[in-house]
């Protein structure tokens, strides 16, 4: 199995890119310290803010303060943007209509905590960074990265989510790295199987960074979540988001976008070959 990264383009304006999705000509972008939707149009290279929260609207927000938008998935024309309920700040889910640009806004409060209650895990290690609708469920990925190592998919029967009162969860081993674990930033399905990449960051915080130590891609399959491949992508970046693009000489294209951790005001966006 072989990868390859090439630069798809720069957008300016936006940091921390934590999720994308791909419709046409548009790419759609969200950033973890933000709560605008990030509409960027390819060929024209022109960018457009979508407010998604009806109150104050805004951008590069404390991190003790924001909603922490890890999450961007599509069905039937709906975007679906969760946060993380990495803390008690981050449990919104917002959906944006394509046609009608309808702006809805959601708590997943009660459904989070009964996902940790249901399979003992704390506060501490709830961190959603991944979803995908197929429809009939959904299916939630989240980054073992706290002291527990909950890597693993929570599974939610049904299409409302946000009334959703149970879910099922499955511990799924990627891989250690100098004894840090490889845990899920983000996921996306093409032809029922799941694409996800993942970090080893050495942290055991869902809240604090800490230093990358590696990004992946890898496969597992959408009926028996089994693994089917991981690889590494890079040694010291960290991707956050993806999106597929298309199919060209037996490769899939994907493509990716990095969180830097840092202050920058920029994103890049990468092409991934598989």
């Amino acid at each position: 199995m072989t990868s390859m990264l090439q630069v798809f383009a720069t957008i300016k304006e936006i940091s921390a890119a934590s999720g994308l999705f791909l419709k046409g000509n548009l790419l759609y972008v969200i950033g973890d310290n933000s709560n605008y939707l990030y509409e960027y149009a390819i060929k024209e290279q022109r960018l457009n803010k979508i407010p998604l929260l009806i109150t104050s609207p805004s951008e590069n927000i404390l991190k003790t303060a924001k909603p922490d938008f890890e999450v961007i998935c599509h069905y039937n024309g709906i975007i679906y943007i969760l946060g993380s309920g990495s803390t008690s700040q981050r449990n919104q889910m917002i959906e944006y209509h394509l046609d009608t640009k309808m702006v809805i806004e959601r708590n997943l409060l009660p459904l989070y905590t009964a996902m940790k209650k249901a399979h003992a895990i704390g506060d501490d290690n709830l961190n959603i960074e991944g979803a995908i609708f197929t429809g009939k469920q959904w299916l939630l990925f989240n980054r073992g990265n706290g002291n527990a190592s909950k890597n693993g998919v929570f599974i939610i029967a049904g299409s409302d989510l946000a009334n959703a009162k149970s879910a099922d969860f499955t511990l799924i081993t990627l891989l250690k790295t100098n004894q840090i674990v490889v845990s899920f930033t983000d996921a996306t399905l093409h032809k029922n199987q799941i694409y996800f990449i993942a970090a080893a960051e050495d942290t055991i915080s869902t809240y604090n960074d800490g230093k990358i130590m590696g990004s992946y891609i890898g496969n597992l399959d959408l009926a028996t979540l089994k693994l089917n491949f991981i690889t590494k992508i890079a040694e010291h970046q960290k991707f956050e988001g993806i999106t597929f693009l298309g199919e060209k000489d037996s490769q899939l294209e994907f493509l990716i976008c990095e969180d830097a951790d840092n202050e920058s005001s920029e994103t890049i966006i990468y092409k991934l070959l598989v």
